[in-house]
């Protein structure tokens, strides 16, 4: 049996009480935090709920080793994520071939930044197009395709969810301001108007604590904004419904004005 559980978006009491009965009854639970992280609370408080062994993976032992595969050949095993257990490719490849070597599967889903974010900022989640994530770029690195899946989602009028790096193991994680100096650049590389500073943009901080961060407006508005602690995550809206607009108003504090057009 390999149980895929999703522990939610901030801390280890996200976790569904069905989630944590399936941790209760495995042999070995295996975790990976490099592609999301539990800022808030503690895991170990977790840990020590359960008399049960606890792993954290390292991104080679998940995509390169196989270990979860071959330990749920013959034992009861967890695999657990930050948010939802299958958001990441990685995830899912680890689900397929697990149904082709006929080991038996769960799934239980977590909260997740794809659901939180549209809903603290009042956006709704069917007019988003294409996620992309803003990297840290490296020497030789600097990709455009964060722009470029903007560009395209803002020409048929969607909502894009931006999501930002996380370099767990360095103990390094982008910021909202971080994103935009990136997109910046890209605009001044490209001068194609996708990301202007009087664009409207929405930056999200600590999604699923008891006080998130959102604040928007021009992008020129938001660069400066002290998101405090992360993750964080970004929103660059397209077309707006007027209950949107409504709702920017009050969840996002985005200046009226830069609004009027929807309302």
């Amino acid at each position: 049996m390999l149980y895929f559980v999703g522990l939610g978006l901030f801390s280890e009491d996200d976790i569904s009480y069905k989630g944590f009965k399936a941790l209760q009854s495995v042999d070995c639970i295996y975790a990976e935090f490099y592609t999301a992280k539990l800022m808030g609370g503690n895991i170990d408080n977790l840990i020590e709920k359960l008399d049960v062994p606890f792993v954290t993976l390292k991104r080679e032992d998940v995509e390169d080793q196989n270990i979860i595969i071959r330990e749920a050949m013959t034992k009861n095993i967890a695999f657990v994520t930050a948010g939802d257990s299958l958001m990441a490719t990685t995830h899912t490849e680890l689900y397929v071939e697990a149904l082709n070597k006929g080991i038996e599967t769960r799934i239980i889903h977590g909260s997740s930044i794809f659901s939180a974010a549209p809903g603290l900022v009042g956006l709704q989640a069917y007019k988003f197009g294409k996620t992309t994530t803003v990297p840290f770029p490296d020497e030789n690195f600097f990709p455009h395709s964060p722009y470029d899946a903007i560009k395209l989602n803002s020409e048929v009028g969607l909502h894009t969810l931006v999501l930002l790096d996380i370099q767990a193991h360095k103990d390094k994680y982008m910021s909202v301001n971080e994103a935009i100096d990136y997109l910046r650049r890209v605009e001044s590389e490209r001068g194609e108007h996708v990301f202007d500073d009087d664009r409207i943009v929405i930056g999200l901080a600590q999604a699923g604590s008891d006080s998130p961060i959102v604040k928007g407006g021009t992008v020129a508005q938001v660069a400066d904004f002290d998101f405090g602690e992360p993750l964080h995550c970004m929103i660059v809206p397209g077309n707006l419904h007027f209950i949107e607009a409504e709702a920017l108003l009050t969840l996002a504090d985005v200046d009226k004005s830069l609004l009027e057009e929807f309302l």
